[in-house]
């Protein structure tokens, strides 16, 4: 497949309410040249935003890959699938797709995420606490799930009526 390759390399980040958001990422299939030009952009558009991960639906490319830097240097993984989890920590999440918005998710504290390096090769990932945070977030993306699904009951309620009103 090809992507889209502007010349800026900066895409807009898709918000809440785009329907790309709720899909469920296909894989990838191809580690070729257009894949290494898409984890570039993707990263280009990350640091402008400005985050610390970001997924390619929310770029509006329905594909299983997200780049990610917590300050340790870049990286990307295709096709990833969280093998394993442990713990629980609880922390203010937010997200460049509801942007201006942090609640506090609780999630497993650790995370290890096994997938593909953009040349093809498997890799594994994993982290605790930020890192852990950042991998079972992005993984998310790909399955169609958004922060917001993760709220508890009356933090989303409270979401919904501000974001329908603001839409009005």
């Amino acid at each position: 497949m090809t992507y889209p390759h502007p010349a800026m390399a900066i895409y807009p980040i898709r918000t809440f309410g785009d329907p790309v958001l709720r899909q469920t990422a296909q894989p990838v299939t191809e580690f070729d040249a257009d894949l290494e030009h898409l984890v570039e952009d993707m990263l280009e558009s990350m640091y402008d935003a400005p985050g610390v991960g970001l997924a390619a639906p929310q770029i509006g490319i329905s594909k299983r890959v997200f780049v990610y830097d917590i300050g340790e240097g870049p990286g990307a993984m295709i096709n990833p699938e969280i093998v394993e989890t442990s713990g629980t920590y609880e922390f203010d999440e937010g997200c460049l797709s509801v942007p201006g918005h942090f609640w506090p998710i609780t999630r497993p504290e650790y995370a290890r995420v096994a997938g593909f390096d953009v040349d093809g090769q498997a890799i594994e990932l994993e982290g605790d606490e930020l890192m852990g945070r950042m991998l079972q977030h992005e993984v998310d993306h790909l399955h169609g799930t958004l922060l917001i699904k993760r709220l508890e009951r009356d933090l989303r309620i409270e979401f919904m009526r501000e974001w329908r009103k603001a839409q009005l």
